[in-house]
């Protein structure tokens, strides 16, 4: 039984539909990228698996739970976590404030938890008593998935999170990723950079206008001549 399944999942905005019966799987202990051009749907399927965008059609099931329809609070109480593309921190918090609120479920184990952070994040424990707000960019990003992984999750969704960054933090928070799922974490990306996200992906999916155009493995995907000329830019 896959730890999610996404099946023929329709979902969108006003009267406007996004996605058109999108399929989708992560098993437990995978890294899953979904790519594909902008508009594709990709930031609405996340947004519609957390609860954040109501489905019109289909089902999403988690740890064999259908959890369709529900809310954003009841989802993270069942061991899922989303960190947004923008907007991701409280800027007026510390570091340290930010991982607190993160832990709001699981209050007894916060100090234990916290350290755990740190030493996945060494920065950060450098960085706690500083305001989020006032970090780089790449820094915000490490504050927001600690903050996620504060509640341990079994499932952390991540939207575009090198968007914006340098290369060189954008290859620092990629290898964050595959360090978080070796500890345990099963994660769904989406990731601008498809070269890089399928390079470190056990399976990827293509989206095109809202629907599955292709899904394979990360090196499948990296070495298929039509996802290199459309996506790879190869």
């Amino acid at each position: 039984m896959a730890l999610l399944e996404v099946s023929d999942l329709r979902a969108g905005y006003a009267e406007v539909d996004i996605l058109h019966g999108v399929q989708l799987a992560v098993q437990e202990g995978e890294i899953v990228s979904v790519i594909g051009p902008n508009g594709a749907g990709k930031s609405t399927l996340m947004k519609a698996i957390f609860g954040l965008v109501p489905a019109r059609g289909g089902r999403i099931v988690f740890q064999g739970e259908d959890i369709t329809g529900l809310g954003p609070a009841q989802i993270v109480r069942r061991g899922m976590c989303y960190v947004p593309q923008n907007n991701n921190v409280f800027p007026s918090l510390t570091v340290e404030e930010n991982l607190e609120m993160g832990a709001f479920i699981r209050p007894a184990s916060f100090r234990q938890k916290m350290e755990e952070m740190f030493d996945l994040f060494p920065i950060l424990r450098e960085r706690r008593h500083q305001r989020a707000g006032s970090m780089s960019g790449g820094q915000q990003q490490m504050v927001a998935m600690a903050r996620a992984l504060m509640l341990d999750p079994k499932l952390l969704l991540l939207d575009e999170p090198t968007a914006g960054l340098s290369p060189k933090f954008a290859e620092l928070v990629l290898e964050k990723v595959t360090e978080i799922n070796r500890l345990g974490v099963s994660v769904l990306m989406i990731e601008q950079n498809a070269r890089a996200a399928l390079a470190i992906s056990h399976r990827g999916y293509v989206l095109t206008m809202g629907r599955n155009r292709l899904d394979d493995t990360g090196e499948a995907l990296l070495k298929n001549e039509e996802v290199g000329r459309l996506f790879l830019g190869g």
